[in-house]
């Protein structure tokens, strides 16, 4: 195979597997009809709110290539991912928490305000409190999640995260009601103004934090949002990980390793095998694998998230829109060109699927290939490895 170099122009090695390890295209349902055409071999599609749980399921069974197996998800065209977006984590009231002694009787409105009172700030009025929905308990959240994960023995939790910088959007006006894209899935921001409420740190972290328990539980890899939030979101996995480090071999024990004679080998190695499978089958307290979806941050907190004694292993994806805007492009390139080749990601983040989407992929992945000095069938089949040892382990 020749070795094009990826600046060139030349024809992109669809063939080798290109991967989207985080897209939305159940925003636009419309698109979904497109994702059989496209030259993208898996799309790892997110849910995100209420309104698109099921639609990500639903799209995983209708492109399925073999609907009574699902299980069988390494050769669909889409990968599906549970999970509750830190934007939408003021919709779920904490049940797992101390519940005050008079919550019992309080009507349905009174714990409406009360949660949001508690969640949002500034504190809310009752005017935009009106105009959010009901909360949803944060237990039928993961009971929901849970068996929709088990429907798909591969799918991931996502997306799932923390974001410092997000502002919900205002309440909609009547205008903007009747002028609304009727093609778009409903419960995001849709171009409404901002409001001054934000939703509070702590409350954000609850809500992902009984998500990475579930991963683990199901031994599901992650893909997470962390906006202004790097930092809080290392101490999260960290919490988790405490008492669960790998421990890291001294030189001489990875000296003495080379030189143990190679009798029994093979059984040895089949015991291994045996108790890989064990374990595989045995719930974590932390995600086996973790995603840094459009990762944002600087170089420095890598060594963190990549220290050996972390026993869950982390990747981290780049696209095109967010990690290569005129802002953000050197600190991106400074962040990729740090990184292990076996731990970089590329994604599309987009909400429409179709030839844009392989676009997005294709620019992103020959960013990526410059930057790293890698030709594009070497760097496209590195990604695509990536994206396997991600999924699956």
């Amino acid at each position: 195979m020749s070795q094009a170099d990826p600046t060139d122009g030349s024809n992109f090695p669809w063939d080798l597997g290109v991967f989207d390890a985080h897209c939305h295209p159940t925003d636009t349902m419309s698109s979904i009809a497109q994702i059989p055409r496209m030259k993208a071999t898996t799309l790892t599609i997110m849910a995100t709110r209420g309104e698109d749980q099921d639609l990500v399921l639903q799209t995983a069974v209708s492109l399925a290539k073999d609907p009574a197996g699902v299980e069988n998800s390494i050769r669909e065209r889409v990968l599906p991912c549970f999970g509750w977006h830190p934007w939408f984590s003021h919709q779920i009231i904490d049940d797992t928490a101390a519940v005050p002694e008079n919550q019992g009787t309080l009507l349905a409105t009174e714990v409406k305000r009360t949660h949001y009172t508690r969640v949002l700030k500034p504190s809310p009025n009752d005017e935009f409190i009106s105009s959010l929905p009901d909360p949803k308990p944060l237990s039928q959240l993961i009971a929901d999640t849970r068996q929709r994960l088990m429907s798909f023995p591969l799918a991931l939790v996502g997306e799932i995260g923390l974001d410092r910088a997000f502002r919900l959007p205002k309440a909609w006006t009547q205008e903007e009601v009747d002028t609304r894209d009727d093609q778009t899935t409903p419960g995001s921001r849709e171009r409404r103004l901002l409001s001054p409420y934000q939703v509070r740190p702590d409350h954000q972290k609850a809500v992902l934090l009984a998500q990475l328990r579930l991963a683990g539980e199901l031994r599901r890899p992650v893909s997470v949002h962390s906006v202004q939030a790097h930092g809080a979101v290392f101490d999260v996995f960290k919490s988790l990980w405490s008492g669960h480090e790998r421990k890291i071999a001294s030189r001489r024990e990875r000296q003495r390793r080379l030189s143990v004679t190679d009798a029994h080998t093979e059984s040895d190695a089949e015991d291994e095998r045996e108790n890989i499978q064990a374990r595989d089958e045995t719930p974590l307290p932390f995600p086996p694998r973790i995603c840094m979806h459009s990762y944002s941050g600087p170089v420095d907190p890598l060594k963190q998230f990549l220290h050996p004694s972390n026993p869950s292993d982390v990747y981290f994806s780049f696209s095109s829109v967010i990690n290569f805007g005129h802002l953000a492009c050197n600190k991106a390139a400074a962040v990729i060109k740090a990184l292990p080749d076996d731990r970089i990601l590329i994604e599309s983040d987009l909400h429409t699927a179709g030839q844009e989407m392989d676009d997005v992929l294709e620019e992103v992945a020959r960013q990526i290939c410059e930057l790293r000095g890698w030709t594009l069938e070497q760097g496209v089949r590195q990604l695509a490895e990536n994206w396997k040892r991600f999924v699956f382990g």
